[in-house]
C-alpha cells in the first residue's frame, strides 16, 4: 500500500511536470539549480574533488565554471526527462537529431547484434531517441540498475519506455542476449558504461580523465558470445533541450590486451567529455575506490 501511494504521488508530480510547456519547465529549472548549487550544495565536496583531480591544469575560476555548468544541465536533465510522458514525436525530432543511424541497419544486415556504449553525459535518457532513426534491429534494448526506491523505479520505466526499448535489468542482460542471438533476432542494446567499478572484484582498468579507473567490460564480455559489433553515441548539446547523437564505430588502436573495445569506448567518451566538461555527471563517487 505505502509503495502505491508513492508510486501515485510520483507520477502525480512528473506529470504535472510533463504538461507544461518546455519554456515554463526551463523556468522551473533555474530555481530548482538556484536550490540544489546554493542551498543545498548537493554534493558540491564530491564534484569539485572530482573536478580538480580530473584537471590539475585548470584554474578555480575554470573550475567553478565547469561546476556551474554542470549544475545547470542536472536541473534541465531533472525537467526534461519528466516531460518524456508528455512528449510529441514532432517535439523530439525537433530537438533531437541523430546522424549515423544507417550504421546500425548495415551491421545488422551483415548479421550483427549491436552494441552501443555511452556515458552520463548531457541527458542521457533522451538517448532511446535513436531508435527512431534506424529501422532493422527488430528489438531495441537499455541495460539499468534498479533503484532502490522500488515505486520511483517503477516510474522511470514508464518514462523510459517513451520509445519502447526493453528495459533489462543487468542481472539478466547475459542471458537475454544470448537467447536473442541463438533465436536469430537482430537487437541493438545500449550499455551506459562509465558508472563506478568495484575494485575489490574488477581486475581490469585504464586511465581515464588521467586517473586510474576500474571497470568492468562485461558489454564487451557479452558481445564477444554473440558477434557483436560495438558502436559510441557521441553526444552534443546544441542548444537548452537540444541534442545531436552521432554513433560512431569503435575501433581500437589494437585487438591485443584485454578489453580493448571497452578501453577505446573510454577514450572516446573523455573526447566527449573534455569537449564540454560540465555536461559530465560529476556528482557520481567514480572514483570512490581509488
Amino acid at each position: 500500500m505505502r509503495e502505491k501511494l508513492k508510486y501515485a504521488l510520483y507520477r502525480v508530480l512528473f506529470t504535472s511536470l510533463a504538461l507544461l510547456p518546455f519554456r515554463v519547465l526551463y523556468c522551473i529549472s533555474d530555481g530548482v539549480r538556484m536550490i540544489l548549487q546554493h542551498v543545498m550544495k548537493y554534493r558540491r565536496g564530491v564534484i569539485r574533488m572530482n573536478l580538480r583531480n580530473s584537471f590539475p591544469e585548470k584554474t578555480d575560476e575554470e573550475l567553478r565554471e565547469i561546476e556551474q555548468d554542470f549544475y545547470k544541465q542536472f536541473a534541465d536533465n531533472i525537467v526534461e526527462t519528466a516531460k518524456l510522458l508528455h512528449i510529441s514525436d514532432k517535439q523530439v525530432d525537433r530537438r533531437i537529431k541523430v546522424e549515423g543511424g544507417e550504421i546500425v541497419d548495415r551491421l545488422i544486415e551483415e548479421g550483427h547484434p549491436v552494441v552501443m556504449y555511452l556515458g552520463h553525459y548531457a541527458n542521457w535518457e533522451y538517448v532511446p531517441a535513436v531508435v527512431r532513426h534506424f529501422s532493422k534491429p527488430r528489438l531495441c534494448a537499455q541495460v539499468y540498475k534498479p533503484l532502490h526506491d522500488k515505486a520511483f523505479d517503477r516510474l522511470m520505466l514508464k518514462v523510459r519506455s517513451r520509445f519502447n526499448p526493453v528495459s533489462l535489468p543487468q542481472e539478466r542482460v547475459f542471458r537475454t542476449m544470448v537467447r536473442w542471438h541463438r533465436d536469430n533476432v537482430p537487437f541493438i542494446i545500449g550499455f551506459v558504461a562509465d558508472h563506478r567499478s568495484n575494485s575489490s572484484v574488477s581486475h581490469h582498468a585504464t586511465t581515464f580523465l588521467g586517473q586510474h579507473t576500474p571497470f568492468n567490460p562485461g558489454g564487451e564480455e557479452i558481445g564477444k558470445h554473440v558477434n557483436a559489433a560495438y558502436l559510441y553515441l557521441d553526444v552534443e548539446k546544441t542548444g537548452r533541450g537540444h541534442y545531436r547523437m552521432t554513433l560512431k564505430p569503435i575501433k581500437p588502436h589494437s585487438l591485443e590486451g584485454d578489453s580493448p573495445y571497452t578501453r577505446r569506448y573510454y577514450e572516446m567518451l573523455e573526447e566527449t567529455i573534455r569537449r564540454r566538461p560540465g555536461l559530465w555527471l560529476w556528482s557520481h563517487r567514480r572514483w570512490l575506490y581509488q
